[in-house]
């Protein structure tokens, strides 16, 4: 009898094991890229030395998209796009602004790492600021030192994402500088500047700026992990 009631008792575990559903295994994450995104690139008035006109290229990093163009010119369009939430990052020359603070109606906040963008693996769970925030340093330009704008990114040679040479008067991505975001609907990515010329050419030369290529990996999921996600 309790021989009977031993095997009875295993039958039920084994059909409980049976029945449950099955464990997913973990999914990696991609690599997304984005390619030539301009950022207000100077244009030649043919009346003077080009000049850019100080509008921003808005980025949604869950669509991998350009949601408003810096060439897009009219202001009814970009008052539009620029106060919704549907972005996430935008450019303008060296500058890199937030949908959240003083950019936008957004809660998008960032902070930089000096770590190599493979070796982050997990955001950070606090140290974030955003743009109206952050105390940046005084920004040093051939034509004179100006205070940092308090953006979550900092601008300036060595001050944020890019050093600039006055030898060979090209921007370049400071290695080992990682952008990790949580975005207004709560998700976590990890960004990396590659390119400020268009092309991503190895040797910029005399390459069109303003136009980045950067690579990132979301986590859609709410998590920090950015390795996986569970199916």
């Amino acid at each position: 009898m309790h021989r009977f009631a031993f095997l009875f008792a295993f039958a039920l575990v084994v059909a409980a094991c049976d029945s449950a559903d099955p464990i997913s295994d973990p999914t990696p994450l991609p690599v997304q890229t984005a390619t030539d995104v301009e950022a207000d690139p100077v244009t030649s008035t043919g009346d003077g030395p080009p000049a850019s006109t100080g509008r921003y290229t808005l980025y949604d990093l869950d669509e991998n998209r350009i949601v408003l163009s810096s060439s897009e010119e009219d202001p009814d369009v970009r008052a539009q796009d620029s106060t919704s939430t549907a972005w996430d990052i935008g450019f303008s020359g060296t500058t890199i602004v937030l949908n959240g603070g003083t950019s936008g109606p957004g809660e998008t906040v960032a902070q930089i790492l000096t770590e190599a963008f493979a070796n982050v693996t997990e955001a950070p769970a606090g140290g974030y600021v955003a743009d109206g925030e952050n105390e940046c340093p005084a920004v040093e330009t051939p034509g004179g030192t100006f205070p940092g704008r308090p953006l979550a990114v900092c601008t300036g040679s060595g001050n944020g994402w890019y050093g600039y040479s006055s030898d060979t008067n090209l921007i370049v991505p400071i290695p080992g500088r990682t952008i990790v975001l949580r975005t207004t609907g709560g998700d976590y990515a990890k960004l990396r500047i590659l390119s400020y010329y268009r092309g991503n050419p190895a040797e910029p030369g005399t390459t069109e700026s303003r136009y980045y290529t950067f690579e990132y990996v979301l986590q859609a999921d709410g998590s920090r992990d950015f390795t996986s996600t569970e199916n």
